[in-house]
Order: C-alpha cells, then sequence, then structure tokens
C-alpha cells in the first residue's frame, strides 16, 4: 500500500479500507470480483448520477452486491466505461446494461477481445462471459460528461489489449488504469494480442506525464499515485527518476 499522507488523507473510509472514497463532491466506490478480484468501479456525484467502470461479477452474491449497492444508495446509472475488454473485467456487463438500460462505452479495438474470452476463459476453466451487448466507440482524447459537469478523458493505453485505455478525472486528480498500470507493475503483454513496447509507450508518454498526486485505481490490487509508481516501479526501473535523498 503506498505510504503518502496525502494519499492516506484521500482515500479515508470510516471502516480503514480504501472502498469508498470522497473526491470534492465525486464518491468513489470499489468492488471487487470473480477469482481474478477485479476492480469494478461506481463514481457519483451529488446529482446520484453514477458512471460504472469495469463490472467483472461473476457469482450471484457479486452480481447482488453491486446492485444492492446502487440501489441502496439512490444512484442512477447513465454509462458503463470499459477500461478492456478481458473476461474479467466483462463477466457482468450484458446484464448491467440490460438490467439499467444503458450504453457501453469501449474501444473499437477490443472487439477482438470481446469476440475471443472464450480462449482465455478456457485456459482458467472459467465460463464464458456474454459479449453480445451493443458498444459505443471511443478514441483517445475523448471527454465523458455525467452529473453536474463530471468529466472524464479518455487516454488509449494499448499493449495489455489492442483497445485498452485509461479513464482520467484530471480535476479530481484520479486516474481508472485499468490493466496497464499497477501498484508496482504493469499489465502483462504475453497474451495473445499483447504488445510490450505499445504498453511501455504509452505508459510514458500518457500516463507519467500526470501530476504526481494523481490517485491510481488500478483493474486490480490496491491504489498508489503516479508520483510512486515513477520513483518505485520494478517495472520502469531504467526510466525511473532518482530517489529523493
Amino acid at each position: 500500500m503506498p505510504h503518502h499522507n496525502k494519499l492516506k488523507d484521500r482515500l479515508r473510509d470510516t471502516s480503514g479500507a480504501i472502498s469508498q472514497n470522497d473526491f470534492k463532491m465525486l464518491k468513489v466506490k470499489n468492488l471487487y470480483f470473480n477469482s481474478f478480484q477485479e476492480c469494478c468501479s461506481i463514481i457519483w456525484d451529488s446529482t446520484l448520477e453514477a458512471i460504472i467502470i469495469d463490472p467483472g461479477f461473476y457469482t450471484e452474491q457479486e452480481k447482488q452486491e453491486l446492485y444492492g449497492f446502487i440501489d441502496g444508495n439512490g444512484l442512477k446509472p447513465v454509462k458503463i466505461l470499459l477500461t478492456h475488454a478481458h473476461f474479467d473485467h466483462v463477466y457482468g456487463v450484458s446484464e448491467c446494461a440490460a438490467v439499467y438500460g444503458i450504453p457501453v462505452l469501449m474501444s473499437p479495438e477490443d472487439r477482438v477481445i470481446l469476440d475471443n474470452n472464450g480462449t482465455f476463459c478456457d485456459m482458467f476453466g472459467m465460463k464464458t462471459p456474454d459479449g453480445n451487448f451493443p458498444t459505443e466507440d471511443i478514441a483517445d482524447g475523448d471527454v465523458i460528461t455525467f452529473g453536474n459537469g463530471v468529466r472524464i478523458k479518455v487516454l488509449e493505453t494499448p499493449g495489455h489489449t489492442p483497445g485498452g485505455v485509461c479513464y482520467l478525472l484530471d480535476e479530481e486528480k484520479i486516474l481508472f488504469s485499468g490493466d496497464t498500470l499497477f501498484a508496482g507493475a504493469i499489465g502483462r503483454t504475453d497474451n495473445r494480442w499483447g504488445d510490450y513496447d505499445a504498453l511501455m509507450k504509452g505508459i510514458f508518454e500518457k500516463l507519467m506525464v500526470l501530476d504526481g498526486d494523481i490517485t491510481v485505481i488500478p483493474g486490480h490490487g490496491p491504489h498508489t499515485t503516479i508520483s510512486d509508481e515513477r520513483m518505485k516501479n520494478p517495472f520502469l526501473l531504467p526510466f525511473n527518476e532518482p530517489y529523493e535523498e
């Protein structure tokens, strides 16, 4: 877990866990689903309009955890955003989109992943998610708005998958990095359609140039910050900034 005091202050939770956080008027809830502990995020503001990022629920209990949180807090989902289309991130997408009658936004470059998830699932002995849901295309630089003018910028970071993206809330200083960047790690590229060079290019040109105090919420594992990853991520070590004395 990153140890910056600013990060701890920003991610306060009454239970002591980093799961529901206040960023000005914006709130974030993280739920961890399926055997890969995939991070599904719900973000909303005072209007109660909500965005769901990567709803990967696998079991009935996980599904009810998501729906129960949304309905119990009176939230009104308006969009589903996908960081990428790997099976563990999309298990609940088809049903969730139908239940709330909302669009699914995804890079068109990841359609090949969605169409071939069965191959990945067979490797792990898991069921294949329903990928027959319509999607709306997103591209680098697109700005998605919801609620009281909350702006989410799309950053294309292919490599883990051909259409991998991150979602930046610049004003609130939050980055949803999917499986591009983790605390102390990067997304794997040894699966089919992976591209290590593309991944590193995206990380350095799109992510490492961001403000250091931006909180990173990855698709798996603990939160981190851009500055922590610049300084300490061993996969970026040849390019790390020097440690402060």
